[in-house]
Formats: structure tokens, C-alpha cells, sequence
């Protein structure tokens, strides 16, 4: 790997993003639950992967690309219940550690991404 290849991939780790998208539904009515059935069904049709019952995420090669599925989501809020938007770069996201009870476990795999120029 070249010194312009490692400076890319390091410049990668900061123009790389992924959204998190956390929720906290009203599910009690079945009107409330269909309705959070609803937006978990629309975020996952946008690419995003569930992480947690109700955390999902989905990577994004860029900031541009990243507000486009924002505002998607922003969309299809419901108007009951509290939901949270978060962006984190890539070099962030890969220094989280994750654990399965007491046993580390591994982060999710990085979609492979082809970028044309």
C-alpha cells in the first residue's frame, strides 16, 4: 500500500459515516404498535440494519449521502414516541466496543462500497 493509498484510507475514516437511528415507541394500542412496525419496515427499506430491537444503522460513504437518508428518515417519524438521530464517522464507529453478556464480540461488517472517479 502506497503513501497516498494509506492517507486516503485515513481520510476515509473521517469522510465514511454511519447513522444510528434510536427509538423509544409507544406499543401498548395496537394502532401504536402497527405504527412503530410501520417505521422500523420504512428504515429498513432505506438500507438500515437493525443493531438492537430498536437501533438501526446503516453506513454511508459520505456526508451528502448521509443527510439524503437523515431526511428520509425525518419522513417517516411517527408522532408519538421519541426518536434519536445520531452520525458518527467511521474511525468513531470502529472504536466502539461491543459485547454479547460478558464476551466481546465483533462490530457489524462494513458494506463493501465502490466509488468510481
Amino acid at each position: 500500500m502506497g503513501e497516498n493509498s494509506a492517507s486516503l484510507s485515513r481520510l476515509n475514516e473521517y469522510r465514511i459515516l454511519w447513522i444510528l437511528v434510536f427509538f423509544d415507541l409507544p406499543v401498548v394500542k395496537k394502532k401504536d404498535r402497527k405504527i412503530a412496525a410501520r417505521f422500523r419496515k420504512d428504515i429498513m427499506h432505506n438500507g438500515f440494519s437493525m443493531f438492537q430491537f430498536s437501533i438501526y444503522l446503516r453506513h454511508c460513504p459520505s456526508r451528502e449521502n448521509a443527510d439524503v437518508h437523515i431526511k428520509r428518515v425525518k419522513q417517516h417519524l411517527p408522532e408519538k414516541g421519541h426518536v434519536g438521530i445520531l452520525t458518527v464517522t467511521d474511525k468513531q464507529f470502529a472504536s466502539m466496543e461491543l459485547f454479547y453478556g460478558a464476551k466481546e464480540t465483533t462490530l457489524p461488517r462494513t458494506p463493501q462500497q465502490l466509488e468510481l472517479f
